[in-house]
């Protein structure tokens, strides 16, 4: 059976093409599950991928797309059935394996998880990867004893998609989060997914660091690294945590122990990519669960497969707000 795919392909001469091709089901990669791919999304991890950035694809031709859900339309494990309705994200699916800028993916059954129901496969691509992320970090803070009670919790890269999404989880498990970021002018759009309040970096980095500053948070999600996760480790309340889920602003960042040994705090890192499955399906129940689509949709936009190269150069430029949909 033939599928349309966006194939990216290097030859001899270097330079990356991107197109959108009709390709036979035999060209799939090895795997247990195939699926009808409804919905992938755009992420800066594609971008790198579709531009060849990062050296994160090792083989060409290649197929981009990080995640995706869609329907399953033939299967080898006992789990999965013709007609499920499933999602992906992780695995390094869409850099070393095949992915979702196609109407067909075939992967491992062990990288799937079933849709919860009355999720449907266009509301699980608009969390997606970042949306499972999210979910990890809310999820480990609370495990790490921070309540809703215990005070207010920093979101940084709050306008990013792990950030965006955080804010709606948080809010929606009765945390006051507040959208650290840097483009203020998209405040609205945070206050609607549920920020209690939207600060600037400057609330967190504007005054010289001490080894050990006033306790301000009792937790963080961060996304941005840097002098900003260290900056934030030293304003922690005791017991508090930041969960740890990007580095946009760097990998390293200058630390004291001091906020350990005096206040018992924990700094925790979050990995979707090899999360296991148990914990995966109840990640995407707590998804389900808050999934709100008057606060989403605005933030949402929709592509097709010979508008992903372009939109890769945007999302690398810092260019793209809220969600991108991508469907094949």
């Amino acid at each position: 059976m033939a599928f349309r795919a966006l194939l990216t392909e290097k030859p001899a001469d270097g330079a990356v093409r991107s197109s959108v091709q009709t390709l036979d089901e035999d060209r799939l990669p090895p795997g247990d599950v195939t699926v009808a791919v409804e919905w992938s999304g755009l992420n800066y991890k594609d971008g790198l991928c579709v531009l060849d950035k990062g050296r994160l694809v090792r083989a060409f031709p290649h197929v981009g797309g990080i995640d995706f859900a869609g329907i399953v339309t033939d299967s080898a494990d006992p789990r999965y059935h013709v007609g499920d309705r499933v999602v992906l994200t992780g695995w390094r699916v869409g850099e070393t394996h095949w992915g979702g800028f196609a109407e067909r993916a075939r992967v491992r059954a062990d990288w799937l998880v079933p849709l919860p129901e009355g999720l449907s496969t266009r509301q699980a691509m608009i969390f997606g990867t970042a949306g499972l992320a999210a979910a990890m970090a809310v999820e480990r803070l609370e495990a790490l004893g921070v309540q809703p009670g215990s005070g207010e919790i920093a979101v940084t890269g709050a306008s990013g998609g792990v950030g965006s999404l955080a804010l709606l989880l948080l809010a929606a498990a009765g945390f006051r989060a507040v959208a650290v970021t840097g483009r203020t002018d998209g405040a609205d759009d945070l206050l609607r997914l549920g920020a209690s309040r939207v600060a600037g970096r400057d609330e967190i980095t504007g005054e010289p660091p001490k080894p050990l500053e006033a306790a301000r948070w009792a937790g963080a999600i961060d996304n941005v690294g840097g002098e900003t996760l260290g900056r934030l480790l030293r304003q922690l309340s005791p017991g508090g945590a930041v969960a740890a889920v990007g580095n946009a602003s760097g990998i390293g960042f200058e630390g004291s122990v001091l906020p350990f040994l005096l206040r018992g705090v924990t700094l925790a890192g979050i990995d979707s990519v090899t999360h296991p499955y148990e914990r995966r399906v109840a990640s995407w129940q707590r998804i389900a669960s808050a999934f709100d689509a008057g606060r989403l949709e605005p933030l949402v936009s929709e592509i097709g497969l010979d508008a992903v190269p372009e939109a890769a150069a945007r999302i690398l430029r810092g260019e793209t707000r809220g969600r991108v949909l991508v469907r094949p």
